[in-house]
């Protein structure tokens, strides 16, 4: 075997590897959470996959619409592939959220975008991901009665609004942050006893940075997209209850039990945090009205479509890409005009 060919197995036996540790140490946990699971409808576990499928196509659609919108537009199919792999990437690896940044900065780089144009596009993703699901929590908190929900919501808007008015300021004068970048560069060259060399990679950087344009309508559309996405994923929690035969739960309590899953996944204890999103998601239902059962199972539900199912495709498509890269030149994206 060459060293080239030693060299690209070895990712792949890495990941092989790993995956084959958490399947043999979650194995008893998944196996007492199965004989929770008996038979479900068929037709709504059809639809919850269904909902799991369009809620990631949702996220690829972000990426596409603020990438586009930075100058660089890609097939719809690749960004749905590269959304699937650096998803499997972030969840399955320890330290998976580190992989599945660089893999994705890696990706829209040789999709033809610019450094600064994968960084804002990753960043801002990141962003109006997590502000999409705070919005949800906090919009299901108010209509719960909860006065809380309201002070979030409010916090929330503002900061997004400071934000908003920071970034325009940042954009109609860039000459401040090259100002910034400059400084610490003749700071930095002074103390390594370096001498200064009037424009370093810093701020190459910022300026490529403030030359990048997210047009008002691509944000809007984006933070649309990034809503559907976590909502999309909520409907396929609430389609696993009726598969289970619970249809009894309401909106509210099942998106306030969703998103107390998902703050819950946002500290990656362990690979796909099993255990923790599946605690967090099951006293949710059962303070939403479910019985312990019918909300284990629910849950066990959920969690293969969510989990099981979308991270064995992600990892298909990982391995796709990787040997379609080996086969085919680097092609250059289409800029927009």
């Amino acid at each position: 075997m060459s060293v080239v060919t030693l060299r690209r197995a070895v990712p792949v036996v890495i990941v092989t590897a790993v995956v084959a540790v958490e399947a043999v140490i979650g194995w008893p946990s998944l196996a007492e959470a199965f004989s929770q699971l008996h038979a479900p409808e068929w037709g709504w576990v059809a639809l919850a996959v269904g909902a799991e499928l369009v809620s990631m196509g949702g996220y690829a659609r972000m990426q596409r619409r603020l990438l586009r919108s930075a100058g660089t537009t890609v097939q719809l199919g690749r960004h749905v592939a590269l959304a699937f792999a650096a998803h499997s990437l972030s969840v399955s690896l320890p330290g998976g959220p580190l992989f599945s940044t660089r893999y994705n900065f890696q990706q829209m780089r040789r999709y033809g975008a610019s450094a600064a144009a994968a960084s804002w596009c990753i960043a801002l993703s990141g962003v109006l991901s997590s502000v999409a699901l705070v919005l949800i929590g906090a919009a299901g908190a108010i209509l719960a009665g909860s006065g809380g929900g309201v002070s979030t919501l409010v916090t929330y808007l503002a900061v997004g609004l400071a934000l908003a008015v920071a970034v325009r300021a940042m954009a109609r004068h860039p000459q401040w942050l090259t100002t910034v970048a400059h400084a610490i560069e003749t700071f930095v060259a002074r103390v390594r006893h370096r001498p200064d060399q009037g424009g370093g990679r810093l701020v190459a950087l910022v300026d490529e940075i403030t030359a990048v344009r997210i047009r008002p309508l691509d944000l809007g559309v984006a933070s649309y997209f990034a809503l559907a996405n976590w909502l999309l994923d909520a409907l396929c929690l609430w389609l696993c209850c009726r598969a289970v035969g619970a249809p009894g739960i309401t909106a509210v309590a099942l998106v306030l039990a969703y998103c107390a899953g998902m703050a819950a996944a946002s500290i990656p204890l362990v690979p796909g945090n099993l255990g923790v999103v599946d605690g967090a998601l099951i006293v949710g239902l059962m303070a939403g009205g479910l019985q312990t059962s019918t909300a284990i199972a629910a849950v066990v539900l959920y969690r293969i479509i969510s989990l099981g199912f979308i991270i064995s495709a992600g990892w298909v498509v990982w391995l796709l890409i990787r040997r379609r890269q080996r086969q085919e030149p680097l092609r250059e994206a289409v800029p927009v005009r």
